[in-house]
C-alpha cells in the first residue's frame, strides 16, 4: 500500500522545513530506517529516516524548497504497485533534481577547478555564500574561501562534493605581478600627503535560520523569566585527579572530559531538587520524570543544545561516549532529532576558552541552567596557610517563579559535593 511521507516535525517549535538533499531518488528501493533525505530545520540539518520500506514512487518537494510541517514530501509503495501521486498528495511529482548548466542529471562529474567568477552562483545579492553546514565545516578546516568554489546544489548551493572536488583539484594559483624594471631614482620631491587607508564598507549579513531562532528564544527568555543568579566555587583537585586515573585505563576514543563529570554531578543533584528539573505551566509546575541534560555546543551557524538522556542513571564513560558522538554530528550538520530535543536542564561550559565566570540565559521551557567556568590553579588558604589549589566557579540561573534562592543554593552545594567527592559519581 502506498504511503505518503510528510515533512516531519523535528522540534516542538518547528513549523517549516527545507529539503536540503535527496539521498534516494525516484525508482530506488529503500529499507525501513534507511536515511532518505537531509532536512534543514530552525536548529540544524537533520537526517530523516524512512518509516516504511518499499520503492520511492516520486517526490513532490524539490531540493531547496521549504514547506510546512506535515506537507507531503514523497510517496513510497510496494515494488510494481501503480500509484497516482497527484491523487494521493494533491501535487504533481517533481522532475529530476535541477543541475547547473553543463552537467547531466544522472551523474556527477567534477568540474574543472572553479574560479572566483564561477563561484558567483553560490552567493546571494547580500554577499552570503550559500553552502551546506558540512561544506562550510570542511572549507573552514581547510582554510578555503567558499567564494572560490562553484556550487552544484540547488540554486548554486555549495555542497560537500564541491568542496572535496575543489580540494582534490587544488586551489588556483594567484598570478603574481611581474616586477617592473628598476628605473633611475627621480629627483627628490616634497613628501606626499599620507595615503588614505581604505575603510571596508559595512556588511549586511542575513540571519541564518538557527541564529533567528536563537534570537527569538533568548529574547523571549529574558523578557518573560524573572531570573535569579547564584555563584559557588568548587575545589576541583579531586575530580581532576580521578579523571586522570580513569583516562589512564581507557582507550583514546573513550576518554572522559571534565564536562562529563559535571553533567553527571548536575544530574544526580537534580534528583534531589526536582523543582530545577521542571517547566513552568502558568498555574502549575511540571516536574520532569527524566533527567535529560542539555549541553550548549558552538557550531558555525550559532549554538546547538545536544541532550544526554537519563544522565542520572548513566556512567561517566557512557556520558562521554554519547557527548563525543553528538558533538561530532552537530558540528558536521548531521544531528539526529533525538540529539537536540527533550532537555530538562542545561549545562553551558566555557571553561575550555579560559572563561572564569559568566551567567547563562535559561533555555525555555526549562527553568534553570548551569554556567561553568574554567578550573584554574589559584592560591587558597588551607589551615591558615597559603597553598596552591584548583578552583572552578559555577553559576546557576533559575526561574524565580518556580524556585527560590535558598533552593538554588542547596542545589549548587549538592553539585559541589559530588565534584569534591568524585568517587560518588562512579558508584
Amino acid at each position: 500500500m502506498a504511503e505518503v511521507v510528510p515533512m516531519p516535525k523535528l522540534g516542538f517549535d518547528m513549523t517549516t522545513g527545507t529539503l536540503v538533499r535527496k539521498l534516494k531518488q525516484t525508482g530506488e528501493s529503500v529499507a525501513k530506517g534507511e536515511i532518505i533525505a537531509e532536512i534543514e530545520t530552525d536548529k540544524a540539518t537533520v537526517e530523516v529516516e524512512a518509516y516504511v520500506g518499499g520503492v520511492i514512487k516520486g517526490w513532490v518537494v524539490e531540493e531547496g524548497m521549504s514547506v510546512p510541517v506535515g506537507s507531503p514530501m514523497l510517496v513510497i509503495a510496494e515494488p510494481g504497485e501503480a500509484v497516482d501521486i497527484e491523487a494521493l498528495t494533491g501535487k504533481k511529482a517533481t522532475g529530476a533534481t535541477p543541475t547547473p548548466a553543463g552537467r547531466t542529471a544522472t551523474a556527477f562529474a567534477p568540474a574543472s577547478t572553479p574560479t572566483p567568477a564561477a563561484a558567483a552562483t553560490a552567493t546571494t545579492p547580500t554577499g552570503r555564500v550559500l553552502a551546506s553546514p558540512v561544506a562550510r565545516k570542511i572549507a573552514t578546516d581547510a582554510g578555503v574561501d567558499l567564494r572560490q568554489i562553484a556550487g552544484t546544489g540547488p540554486n548554486g548551493r555549495i555542497v560537500k562534493r564541491d568542496v572535496e572536488a575543489f580540494l582534490k583539484a587544488g586551489a588556483p594559483a594567484v598570478p603574481q605581478p611581474v616586477a617592473a624594471p628598476v628605473a633611475a631614482a627621480p629627483a627628490p620631491v616634497p613628501p606626499a600627503a599620507p595615503a588614505v587607508v581604505a575603510v571596508p564598507e559595512d556588511k549586511v549579513i542575513p540571519l541564518t535560520r538557527l541564529r533567528s531562532i536563537i534570537a527569538r528564544r533568548m529574547a523571549e527568555s529574558t523578557s518573560t523569566i524573572p531570573a535569579i543568579y547564584l555563584t559557588l566555587e568548587v575545589d576541583m583537585a579531586a575530580a581532576l585527579a580521578l579523571r586522570q586515573q580513569v583516562n589512564a585505563v581507557l582507550p583514546e576514543e573513550r576518554k572522559t572530559s571534565v564536562n562529563d563529570f559535571i553533567i553527571k554531578a548536575a544530574a544526580l543533584a537534580l534528583r534531589q531538587f526536582p523543582n530545577l528539573n521542571a517547566s513552568f505551566g502558568g498555574d502549575k509546575i511540571i516536574q520532569k520524570g527524566h533527567v535529560n541534560i542539555g549541553n550548549a555546543v558552538a557550531v558555525p551557524s550559532g549554538l546547538l543544545t545536544v541532550v544526554v538522556r537519563d544522565a542520572d542513571v548513566k556512567s561517566v564513560a557512557q556520558i562521554a561516549a554519547e557527548m563525543k558522538a553528538m558533538v561530532a554530528r552537530a558540528r558536521e550538520g548531521k544531528v539526529q532529532p533525538s540529539d537536540i530535543e527533550g532537555s530538562t536542564f542545561t549545562v553551558s561550559n566555557l571553561g575550555m576558552y579560559g572563561i572564569e565566570h559568566f551567567t547563562a540565559i535559561i533555555n525555555l521551557p526549562e527553568v534553570a541552567i548551569l554556567a561553568v567556568g574554567a578550573a584554574r590553579e589559584v592560591p587558597v588558604v588551607k589551615d591558615g596557610q597559603l597553598v596552591p589549589g584548583v578552583r572552578m566557579k559555577m553559576t546557576c540561573t533559575a526561574d524565580h517563579r518556580v524556585t527560590d534562592g535558598a533552593e538554588v543554593a542547596q542545589f549548587l552545594r549538592a553539585v559541589k559535593g559530588f565534584l569534591e567527592e568524585p568517587l560518588r559519581l562512579l558508584v
